[in-house]
């Protein structure tokens, strides 16, 4: 097995403080990367090696060999005390939460193409308000064909029962428990290196459904209006003018179609947009290493009642190294997103976050990180920014034992005639995390 099952995953699944649901696109992400890794001297970017990223042999899960194939059994265990359940501005209540994550993966060991599959639930239980209970599970597998060292195909789809948290400015506040929602996405990417060139391109079709929701007086809030399927495609070529530095154009189309017809009260909100962007992909040594891409976006909707979304777009993501055992990572971006506000298309998106990862010893890792958000809806009269800091630690017993302790502070402001909900959240989470 390689470093996908390293001790260190521990770090990456109990310091890192998210809304609640699971992320069904990691083990896409994963082969995706796996793919990428794949490309060849010129754009490898491996002079320095990440905290999280770092081998430790010692706390590695050895998994259960099956065959040509390894299972490996995790469970994780966390308690979490939340101060702004409801996430409102006035009359904030709290609780402690249990929440249990068992999970089991099986990934081949074969010295070429690779293949994997998993099984994940997160359930949470409320010590006093039991109607915030959730029960999210998913299911997913992805892979890779090594066609040659420099060509390759990733593929992987994923399904997923997951619950909207109620920090998300989408969710309806007059819901009686939280919105729970399907996804279904699936995705295809193929990799090659040909000289000073690289050529890549992906497909992604992703499928939300929604479920309704209900007031404390039993009124439907109806979600069928936030159903949709995305697909998008994109491609990118990338020219190396060193082992160090490459420039690439990469230009993604997308198509959002809902599938709700359009009524007087609320249009259906059917669009399609294109992202255009060149940039850098550089490594500085073994000191720093990155990537940043600046260029055009838009987003066009079928119905008049929605003006169409254009302007400047970015993405960016840094890492810098002062040291072998300090990881500090930038990130930046500005996309189009949906909206599930009635009377509002979609909105940009801006966003920075910096994220700071110290090995204090082998098996002990400390983290923190915080985030600026800006979403700009459109059609609407409202702004919404939302702040947040986490910092946590983590101590890896052995192989198959760790234990983290988190804090996070999450902070939204709204602003316009049609303001969202301004509220804060403070959480503080102890997870314990067993795996073999």
């Amino acid at each position: 097995m390689s470093v996908m099952r390293k001790g260190l995953a521990l770090v990456a699944a109990v310091t890192t403080i998210a809304p609640a649901g699971m992320a069904s696109a990691q083990s896409s992400n994963n082969a995706l990367r796996a793919a990428l890794a794949q490309s060849g001297d010129l754009f490898a970017r491996d002079r320095a090696v990440a905290v999280r990223d770092r081998a430790h042999p010692e706390y590695e899960a050895l998994g259960l060999p099956a065959g040509a194939f390894t299972v490996f059994p995790r469970l994780q265990a966390d308690v979490e005390f939340n101060d702004n359940v409801y996430a409102t501005e006035n009359g904030a209540v709290d609780d402690i939460i249990f929440r249990v994550k068992p999970e089991l993966a099986v990934e081949s060991g074969w010295s070429r193409h690779f293949l994997q599959a998993y099984v994940r639930g997160d359930f949470s239980r409320y010590s006093d308000y039991g109607t915030e209970d959730t029960n999210n599970w998913g299911i997913g597998s992805s892979g890779r064909v090594d066609i040659n060292r420099a060509a390759n195909i990733a593929f992987g789809a994923d399904y997923a029962e997951l619950t909207e948290p109620r920090t998300s400015s989408n969710t309806p506040v007059a819901s009686a428990k939280p919105i729970e929602y399907d996804l279904t996405q699936a995705f295809i990417a193929a990799t090659r290196v040909t000289g000073r060139l690289k050529l890549s391109g992906r497909g992604d079709f992703r499928s939300f459904d929604y479920r309704n929701g209900e007031t404390l007086s039993g009124a439907v809030i109806d979600q069928t209006n936030r159903d949709r399927d995305v697909s998008s495609l994109s491609g990118r070529v990338d020219y190396a003018f060193s082992p160090a530095t490459a420039f690439f154009v990469q230009v993604t189309g997308n198509d959002r179609s809902y599938k709700v017809a359009s009524t007087p009260t609320d249009p259906n909100r059917d669009s399609s947009g294109y992202e255009a962007l060149v940039g850098v992909n550089f490594e500085v040594g073994a000191v720093a290493r990155g990537e940043l891409a600046v260029g055009y976006i838009s987003q066009e909707y079928d119905s008049a009642a929605f003006s169409n979304i254009d302007g400047f777009g970015a993405r960016a993501q840094v890492q810098w190294f002062p040291t072998e055992l300090t990881t500090f990572t930038v990130t930046g971006s500005r996309t189009i997103e949906d909206s599930g506000i009635v009377g509002s298309g979609g909105y940009l998106s801006n966003g920075v976050g910096l994220a700071v990862d110290h090995e204090l010893l082998r098996n002990v890792i400390l983290s923190a990180n915080t985030n600026f958000n800006r979403d700009e809806y459109n059609g609407i009269d409202r702004d919404d920014d939302r702040f947040s800091i986490a910092a946590g630690g983590t101590y890896l017993l052995n192989r198959n034992l760790g234990v983290s302790l988190t804090a996070s502070h999450l902070k939204q402001s709204s602003d316009g005639a049609n303001a969202g909900v301004k509220y804060n959240v403070n959480r503080v989470m102890l997870s314990l995390v067993s795996q073999f």
